[in-house]
């Protein structure tokens, strides 16, 4: 038996002896499954109060609704998570507008999303997290958390550095005071299997406790890959009196992906043609017994609540987190000769840790100054990270001396292996040495009149940044300003300005500093929250347009040679655009999601000319989609349910053009359908979901002619789960 299955059968059994042998009340559950009957009729009810958000503390960190935020905000919670099956989080915007995940495929590792043509920055429980130096995201599984909440726009005003585009934040798992939790077991396409357990209630009448625990082994669709994950996330609440509340959190992920990583695929053979034939999806070309990558990260935290008051309180959290990833890979590169059936191959090996001290803490009140109501926020938040990071590189063109250069393989008959001794290159490439100190100083204040809403907001921040010995000191102020109107009908126009900022480290061709790049936004829109059309109906609706400019981009400079040989920041970017998403749940039995965004991207300066007019990579112009769930209350059908769903892309650009790239291709397009079958009792859910489920072929990106990625194929999984 091999180690990973020992584990897995390991932990399937510690997981059914943690299973208590009683049930208790379903107070503060997200979903509950009633059993009642009426005229002798057996009557089923699937409650999901938490499908429909209301919401967030993401876009204010505050109460303040989110009807009334005037700034778009999705939010993916548990209940949308559970029903629709996402695996994680690029799968978990699927239905959300104005974002796009999976633009590598089917990626094992990282969550690849971009938000109005930007890659996003990853937070979680609102304190940024510890990402790579080239990948916003640390992967941390979607199973840890009970909401996903993604931000349209600048969100620098309260969470420092990041992009114009947006940020994601997830929010962790929770102790109660109520005894819940489930035991849940998948299996599916690619040998995927999966158990997780999550329970929570009180040790004692000032403790509650909970526990999270996952454990993951699957297959891939490319040929001789596998992949395992533990994921585990203790929790405690201590009510140290009436208005003091700490809560620890804490959690260790393993990661390990045997065979291949993702992408090096021909564009000849799967998004052009080939004159030998198109390429399986299953094709393999690096090496199944030698590419490995392996990663290791936790972080431990607190959550510290004092109400100074019936409307005052103090908020302070902070996060201790490590971060540490090694991967070694054989990849594809081009074709040998001009029968386009064998490719050279390279070997990358690579390795990064992170470590990372985030602390945010504020005070939030709200109180009266003649009719006018303040909703108001002060704090502070500061951000210490080290990163390190460091590869090694060989081809057939370049290889340092001892190093092996990987053989040649055919596309269409790959044959494996390695010769006895063969050298790894040498990890002494330093490709990040960098430190990052931030400080925060943040105010807000939402001011009602009535139904006029004002949202004002300011920060400052102080940046200090050392990267290879070189030190930059930088500082920034960014604002927002937002008003809304809540009408009694529950319509409520906005009107939004924000900014935003992103540090930069080094010198221009001048060798002046650089400036941070920043961004801008203005965004209109009406959001529609129809509580009030009568029991039983939750629908939240929102419509925005906006338009987005990020100015100071760092831009080469190329000699006549076209060799870089310095930057400025010349580059500007223009975003515009409209969005339309809505979510709704219709008496206990019907759940429909839909959203359409229109995303216009385009270079408007740089100093590489063949990137003016250029549009921005993996942004599709176009994306649609629409998906509703029954589920029947009565008679023998009782519990059971079914949806489906529908979602199409437009291509998108691959990558942007220059001197060394000077095609671009377009790709992504795909439209795709999904389906589920599910039957709820009070205490068991079982359910099949299928994404994808025709099997359509596509390719996700093609980043150049030697590195493509095909979309998700056809994913089925089973899910059984037993709550308690």
């Amino acid at each position: 038996m091999s180690h990973a299955s020992r584990l897995f059968s390991g932990t399937a059994l510690a997981l059914a002896m943690l299973c208590p042998a009683h049930s208790s009340s379903a107070q503060d559950r997200g979903v509950e499954t009633i059993e009642t009957s009426e005229n002798g009729e057996r009557v089923i009810i699937v409650t999901s109060e938490r499908y429909v958000p209301q919401g967030r503390l993401t876009a204010t960190k505050s109460d303040i609704p989110l009807v009334e935020t005037p700034q778009s905000i999705s939010v993916v919670s548990r209940d949308q998570i559970d029903l629709l099956n996402f695996i994680d989080a690029q799968q978990a915007v699927r239905y959300v507008a104005g974002a796009t995940g999976e633009n590598y495929g089917p990626d094992l590792r990282f969550d690849f999303i971009q938000i109005r043509g930007f890659p996003p920055k990853q937070f979680v429980d609102g304190l940024a997290t510890p990402v790579t130096s080239t990948i916003y995201s640390n992967g941390i599984d979607l199973y840890a958390f009970e909401s996903l909440e993604i931000l349209k726009g600048p969100a620098s005003v309260l969470y420092g550095s990041a992009p114009p585009g947006g940020i994601y934040n997830q929010t962790s798992r929770r102790p109660k005071s109520v005894f819940d939790g489930e035991i849940s077991a998948m299996y599916g396409t690619d040998d995927y299997k999966q158990l997780g357990m999550t329970v929570t209630g009180p040790a004692s009448d000032a403790l509650d406790l909970r526990a999270t625990v996952m454990i993951r082994d699957r297959g891939a669709e490319r040929d001789f890959v596998d992949a395992q994950r533990i994921y585990a996330a203790p929790a405690a609440t201590w009510h140290i009196g009436p208005d003091t509340r700490l809560t620890g959190l804490a959690y260790y992920q393993y990661d390990e992906v045997n065979g291949d990583t993702n992408g090096f695929l021909p564009a000849a053979g799967t998004l052009l043609d080939n004159p030998n034939g198109k390429l399986p999806r299953s094709v393999n070309l690096g090496e199944p017994d030698y590419n490995r990558y392996e990663r290791k990260q936790w972080g431990a935290g607190f959550e510290f609540e004092q109400d100074l008051g019936p409307d005052m309180g103090l908020t302070v959290n902070g996060r201790y987190a490590k971060y540490a990833e090694e991967q070694r890979v054989i990849y594809a590169a081009g074709f040998t000769d001009a029968a386009m059936d064998t490719v050279y191959r390279n070997s990358y090996p690579y390795q990064e840790d992170v470590t990372s001290l985030t602390i945010d803490g504020r005070f939030h009140g709200k109180f009266d100054t003649g009719g006018i109501e303040h909703n108001f926020l002060v704090g502070v938040d500061y951000r210490d990270v080290d990163n390190d990071a460091s590869f090694g590189f060989c081809s057939p063109f370049f290889c340092p001396s001892g190093a092996s250069v990987p053989d040649p393989i055919n596309i269409y008959d790959p044959q494996y292996g390695l010769p006895a001794g063969f050298v790894t290159p040498p990890l002494d490439t330093v490709f990040t040495d960098q430190t990052l100190k931030q400080t925060g100083l943040y105010a807000q204040d939402q001011i009602a009149i009535g139904g006029l809403r004002v949202l004002l907001s300011g920060r400052n921040d102080w940046v200090d940044r050392t990267s290879f010995g070189t030190e930059g000191k930088q500082d920034e102020f960014t604002w927002r300003a937002g008003v809304s109107y809540v009408t009694d009908a529950g319509v409520v126009p906005y009107i939004s300005y924000g900014t935003s900022f992103e540090p930069v480290l080094g010198v221009d061709i001048a060798g002046d500093p650089l400036k941070p790049t920043t961004g801008e936004q203005w965004e209109g829109g009406v959001k529609y929250d129809a509580r009030g059309l009568g029991e039983g109906i939750d629908l939240l609706l929102t419509a925005a347009l906006f338009d987005i400019r990020q100015n100071n981009v760092t831009s080469a400079v190329y000699s006549p040679v076209s060799a870089p040989v310095g930057s400025t920041q010349s580059g500007e970017v223009k975003v515009q655009g409209g969005e339309l998403e809505f979510v709704a749940r219709i008496r206990n039995q019907l759940a429909i999601n839909g959203s359409y965004s229109y995303t216009d991207t385009e270079v408007v300066a740089s100093e590489t000319p063949q990137e003016v007019g250029a549009a921005l990579p993996v942004t599709p112009r176009h994306k649609a989609s629409l998906l509703a769930d029954y589920t029947f209350q009565r008679g023998s059908l009782a519990g059971f349910g079914f949806g489906a769903g529908v979602r199409y892309n437009s291509d998108g650009a691959g990558s942007l053009p220059g001197p060394f790239n000077p095609i671009v291709f377009e790709t992504g397009e795909a439209t795709l359908f999904d389906a589920m079958l599910h039957y709820d009792l009070p205490n068991w859910r079982l359910a099949i979901n299928g994404s994808n489920i025709f099997d359509k072929r596509y390719v996700a990106r093609c980043a150049d002619a030697n590195n493509c990625n095909f979309g998700a194929g056809r994913q089925v999984i089973a899910t059984a789960t037993y709550k308690f």
